[in-house]
């Protein structure tokens, strides 16, 4: 698949759409929240971004757009924080991305990722509710987990939503929560389910494709926590954010309200193949992995049909995987020579 470079028109409809307009982004600090307020910033919204704490690690809070946008420090509980700053900020589009996002966190602390995940959202959901005239346009970020494990892959829109474990069950509420406050409440809410997000900022070396990148350029084998063969969708972060503001510039079309969409570059890959391809890029194939072996618990494979986000809303992914890759390992090939100790006390998977 060639990269699509985007359409003039494209580029002209979201500059036009941006421009000026009041944004919140719940989950700001956080990888996606840090690339899609860039985005905002770029094109020109006024944008404020819930934070909960002063994350060093953060992209967002390393950068610059800090410092461009209003900084809302509180916690997704905390239903007042909320409504105030969607009063305060006159509010018009939300971005709900905060999250508990680890899957081995969720096992480990299954109440406070529900508090987060499932209180968290009916909390945004509920501060957007009061104040209908203020908010215009929201876009809850779900998971492709909240599908569990099914029969017949890859996952469409209209699987049912099948999540057993903490993190996957905690996604399916928040997905059905969203779909609960448009059809009872009217909200002007959409749904994105993505599959596993990669690029630059990732600072959670839990995570294969930040792992992986740090042992290659640290001359370490890369370790394999599962037997290597589990199959999963990378969908590269900058795609993900395209596609997280293309779903809100469309929420005016009733058709999308109250809708899920699925992202991905429909093209899933097995640990083993993530791990090969991110080696024959850095030059690091005589680095022979460790396979673990473990992971057990995790659902085998799980991929994502983007067909309708390609019908509905014009989107599809810009970058190959390759692409992608090669801008993810520049960005921690910066990082590392600008921070080797830290990058280097970071604990393997």
């Amino acid at each position: 698949m060639e990269r699509r470079a985007p359409a003039v028109e494209d580029v002209v409809m979201a500059r036009e759409f941006w421009a000026g307009r009041s944004v919140f982004v719940t989950g700001a600090a956080g990888l996606v929240g840090s690339w899609l307020c860039h985005s905002l910033l770029d094109e020109g919204a006024r944008v404020a971004g819930l934070v909960r704490d002063e994350d060093g690690e953060s992209p967002l809070l390393r950068s610059s757009d800090s410092q461009r946008m209003t900084l809302v420090h509180g916690d997704l509980t905390d239903l007042r924080t909320l409504e105030r700053a969607a009063v305060e900020y006159e509010v018009e589009t939300l971005f709900h991305l905060g999250a508990q996002p680890i899957v081995g966190t969720a096992d480990e602390l299954p109440l406070e990722t529900f508090e987060s995940n499932v209180r968290g959202t009916y909390n945004v959901l509920e501060a957007c509710r009061r104040h209908p005239s203020l908010v215009r346009r929201i876009v809850v970020a779900s998971s492709d987990k909240a599908y569990g494990a099914q029969a017949r892959l890859p996952y469409t829109e209209d699987m049912s939503l099948d999540g057993r474990r903490p993190y996957e069950v905690s996604k399916v509420c928040a997905d059905l929560l969203a779909q609960s406050y448009r059809i009872s409440y009217a909200l002007p809410v959409a749904i994105a389910r993505c599959g596993n997000i990669y690029g630059g900022g990732d600072l959670n070396w839990s995570r294969l494709i930040p792992d992986t990148i740090r042992a290659i350029l640290l001359r370490r084998r890369p370790v394999i926590r599962s037997d290597g063969k589990f199959v999963r969708d990378y969908v590269y972060v900058k795609d993900v954010v395209a596609a997280f503001m293309r779903l809100a510039e469309k929420l005016d079309d009733a058709t999308v309200r109250g809708e899920a969409f699925n992202f991905s570059p429909e093209r899933p890959y097995t640990v083993l193949e993530v791990v090969s391809v991110i080696q024959d890029l850095m030059h690091g194939n005589d680095l022979e992995p460790i396979i673990e072996g473990g992971a057990k618990s995790e659902i085998h494979s799980q991929y994502l049909d983007s067909s309708k986000a390609r019908k509905v809303l014009g989107w599809s992914p810009r970058y190959t995987f390759e692409e992608g890759l090669q801008e993810t390992i520049a960005w921690y090939r910066e990082f590392m020579e600008a921070h080797p100790q830290e990058a280097a006390a970071g604990s393997g998977r």
